[in-house]
């Protein structure tokens, strides 16, 4: 695990686009690039597309979405085409949506696609924030699918937001090359600090076999020693 600390919120997302971007320009066959939802992903993926890569062999998906409408102000589909892929020749894949279908129904299809997505190997990148709680992706603290094995997607039902969510599980994210988990701000530092110690489960990420990158400002690493 690397924890690199930036001196305002802009130079994360500054260094997390840039590496995205130079990790793209390195390899020579489809990227894999996993997206989160969040303010200070935004942020990067609007410096994103403003940076020059090979795009076209970019397929991009979601590690976790809210149970809303595609078109919905909160979905993290609906934020991450806003901010780059309505402007880039990336593939996106989201999570179906229906009235129709359950939550389940539709983490088991999405499950699928990421599947066949990585048939031929791992994600390469896989961006991530933490909460105030410290939670990632939708792995809330206390809910199921901290604990599912033999999945890659789920549905997640968070009780203290009395919500369903769809979730990428702690089996694919082990599997990615490169982790990176962004945070900005003092209402951050408790939660980073906490996933250092590992009680968190943001704090769970650097479990798997691949690398895990911390990119804070130093508001959310002030906590930290």
């Amino acid at each position: 695990m690397e924890v690199i600390v930036h001196d305002r919120p802009e130079d994360v997302a500054d260094a997390a686009s840039r590496r995205v971007v130079g990790l793209i320009a390195g390899s020579h066959d489809r990227f894999s690039l996993g997206l989160a939802g969040g303010s200070t992903p935004e942020a990067t993926y609007k410096e994103l597309r403003g940076l020059g890569t090979d795009w076209d062999r970019v397929v991009a998906w979601l590690s976790d979405e809210r149970w809303v409408p595609p078109d919905h102000e909160r979905s993290n589909g609906r934020m991450a085409a806003s901010a780059l892929l309505d402007h880039v020749d990336a593939v996106f894949h989201r999570p179906r949506w229906s009235d129709l279908l359950e939550p389940s129904d539709s983490a088991a299809y999405y499950d699928a696609t990421l599947r066949s997505i990585h048939g031929a190997g791992p994600p390469d990148v896989v961006l991530l924030g933490v909460g105030e709680d410290g939670h990632t992706a939708s792995l809330f603290p206390g809910t199921q699918a901290l604990n599912v094995t033999g999945r890659w997607f789920v549905s997640n039902h968070v009780p203290s937001l009395d919500e369903d969510r769809l979730t990428a599980t702690y089996e694919l994210l082990s599997r990615a090359r490169l982790l990176m988990v962004l945070a900005v701000g003092q209402t951050k530092a408790a939660a980073v600090k906490a996933s250092f110690e590992g009680i968190t489960p943001a704090g769970r990420l650097d479990e798997g076999e691949g690398e895990v990158e911390w990119h804070l400002d130093r508001d959310a690493a002030s906590l930290l020693v």
